[in-house]
């Protein structure tokens, strides 16, 4: 399968592949660099685990430091 790459360095996928991969528009994709190439993964996020945020993400009330919670270790699934 060849994909062309626009100016902007762009691509389109095929229908086919992102049915394959389960993803919608807005979804986040992995592209992940292995000894063999390049693995794409569409990246859902297990909502159950995102517990350990509940209650601290309120608007007006206090501040979320982004910064700090990304040096965190947190599971790869909580990240963006």
């Amino acid at each position: 399968m060849f994909l062309k790459i626009t100016a902007k360095r762009q691509l389109t996928l095929p229908t086919r592949v992102l049915e394959a991969l389960g993803v919608m528009p807005g979804v986040r994709i992995d592209l992940e660099e292995i000894s063999e190439g390049f693995v794409l993964r569409a990246r859902h996020i297990d909502r159950t685990r995102l517990a350990p945020l509940r209650g601290k993400l309120r608007r007006g009330k206090g501040t979320f430091y982004l910064d700090a919670f990304r040096n965190k270790p947190h599971d790869r699934t909580l990240r963006d």
